[in-house]
């Protein structure tokens, strides 16, 4: 069993049951999947009353959200502690080569060491990447009344115009970072 969640799953398995969760949430009460308006939630629950966007009832509104972001972190936890696998992460040579051009050469964990530590964020591109970008995905997802997770899972099997505006912009975003921006930091 343990084999089974130590490695990734193929992708006829994990978009259907990724694809079946919108009409889970809808035939459970109508409820909406998103994971940035956990922000909001504990805001209200530790600012009770002080600033009206964060006057109302988080337990009832937010309550089950705040249980799905939690166990989705406990997880992570859990999948990271005792199934993670041991395997560097599958990268094409070409994919390696890019990286390298920007100074990016360890390839051991899930994400860049030199960028994504304590020591990483001593450097200007650091500040940059995880400090300021963190500030404009938050500040990003709340402007677009949800974020990606929201919006292109939740919005898009609802066929709701926005999150199609969205998840474009998203995409848009992305690629504008990917081929003009991080080359630039780099």
């Amino acid at each position: 069993m343990i084999e089974l969640f130590s490695q990734a799953w193929p992708w006829y398995v994990a978009g259907p049951l990724t694809g079946l969760v919108v009409p889970m949430l809808l035939l459970v009460g109508g409820r909406m999947f998103g994971v940035s308006e956990n922000m909001r939630h504990i805001c209200a629950a530790a600012i009770p009353g002080k600033i009206p966007f964060f006057n109302y009832d988080w337990k009832t509104a937010g309550g089950w959200n705040l249980t799905m972001i939690f166990g989705a972190m406990i997880g992570g936890f859990i999948a990271a502690t005792w199934l993670g696998n041991p395997d560097p992460i599958a990268l094409s040579e070409a994919t390696k080569g890019d990286l390298a051009q920007l100074g990016i050469t360890n390839f051991d964990g899930l994400v860049p060491e030199s960028i994504f530590s304590w020591t990483g964020l001593t450097s200007l591109k650091g500040v940059l990447l995880i400090v300021v970008g963190g500030f404009f995905i938050g500040f990003g997802s709340r402007y677009a009344g949800g974020c990606t997770s929201g919006h292109a899972i939740m919005g898009l099997g609802n066929l709701q115009l926005p999150s199609l505006i969205a998840v474009l912009g998203f995409f848009a975003g992305g690629l504008l970072m990917t081929h003009v921006l991080f080359p630039f930091i780099f």
